[in-house]
């Protein structure tokens, strides 16, 4: 299977760089896989698609402010990206934006310092932080959020609020779950009023979200491992479903990384499941997803589940009509 096959040509003024004006706003594209129609509506019609005794599930990770800038010792600034904690320590795998040496110091503010204790052949880095006080209180104060690089501007107050979902409640993400990001309370209420089951399950995006696949055979390529959790009440629950309704491609990833014989387990750990054409989903009945970057592993997981070239005409048809991409634009539901 080779990378060229998921490539497409958009025009870049249509990446949004800023989201809606309201949740719920985003035009959505509704895509049905039996009969090959498409439909455009909005966000707010969605629930015209689900049904009394569906299970919408949804992750509820929360991005943390993960983009730290400080200086050498020499003067010179550098960005640290954190990416996880390495444990109840104060070590962090890290990215950075500019090559360090083992044992480099990074002054990020007046009590906040970090040293790199370890370098991978990755390129990522292990990052000892010296603080005063609670260490989510320095990434609250120097963090910034970690937009993707297609946004082209730096964050700003609005992201605090619009690049976080409304179900964020564990942090650990450095990148937003963004087909939640159209979801608002009034939606969720009448969803619940129409018989809908809403649960949630955790998978905290990781940095290799942005990064595309960069080998020719897609089959050589190696997903970065995210941490999820899906508790037994909602594996209960999802297997109770009429039909299942995910939202995201980060929800996918942790249910079907925790599917067994066409159930959901309750599980928690690392995944670095791969989805691509002739993955056999066991869970997963329709996908509320956004317009994804070309040649991204995100790209090739929704071609696996709705097949490529129907996906290519979902595409072609959302640029027809103008969509805005990626992070902060238009949506899909794929039934």
């Amino acid at each position: 299977m080779k990378l060229s096959q998921f490539d497409f040509q958009y025009p870049p003024e249509w990446v949004a760089q800023y989201p809606p004006a309201q949740r719920g706003d985003a035009k959505l594209l509704v895509a049905h896989r039996k009969t090959q129609e498409l439909h455009h509506t909005t966000f707010d019609h969605v629930l015209d698609f689900l049904e009394s005794g569906d299970c919408l599930v949804v992750n509820d990770t929360r991005v943390f402010k993960a983009r730290l800038w400080g200086e050498k010792e020499t003067g010179g600034k550098v960005e640290v990206f954190l990416l996880h904690r390495q444990s109840e320590g104060s070590s962090w795998k890290c990215l950075s934006s500019k090559k360090l040496k083992l044992g480099q110091k990074i002054i990020f503010g007046s009590n906040c310092s970090g040293i790199v204790r370890a370098m991978s052949e990755e390129g990522k880095l292990e990052v000892e932080f010296s603080y005063e006080g609670r260490f989510e209180d320095i990434i609250e104060k120097y963090g910034h959020m970690p937009l993707p690089p297609y946004i082209e501007r730096t964050d700003e107050a609005i992201d605090c609020d619009r690049y976080q979902t409304i179900f964020a409640k564990k942090q650990g993400a450095v990148a937003a779950p963004t087909a939640g990001l159209h979801w608002n309370q009034e939606l969720l209420e009448k969803a619940r009023q129409k018989g809908v089951e809403i649960v949630s399950v955790t998978l905290h995006v990781g940095a290799g979200t942005f990064l595309p696949i960069r080998t020719e055979n897609i089959l050589d390529h190696k997903m970065h491992a995210e941490y999820f959790e899906i508790s037994k009440e909602v594996a209960q629950k999802i297997n109770e479903a009429k039909r299942v309704v995910v939202v995201g491609t980060t929800t996918v990833r942790a249910l079907e990384s925790s599917a067994h014989e066409g159930r959901v387990e309750a599980k928690s750990g690392w995944t670095d499941l791969f989805i691509y054409e002739g993955f056999k989903f066991q869970i997963v009945d329709a996908l509320q997803t956004n317009f994804h970057q070309p040649k991204s592993s995100l790209l090739v997981m929704v071609c696996a589940f709705a097949g490529r070239d129907f996906i290519f005409r979902c595409y072609q048809e959302a640029l027809r009509h103008r969509y805005h991409l990626f992070s902060y634009g238009d949506t899909m539901l794929i039934l």
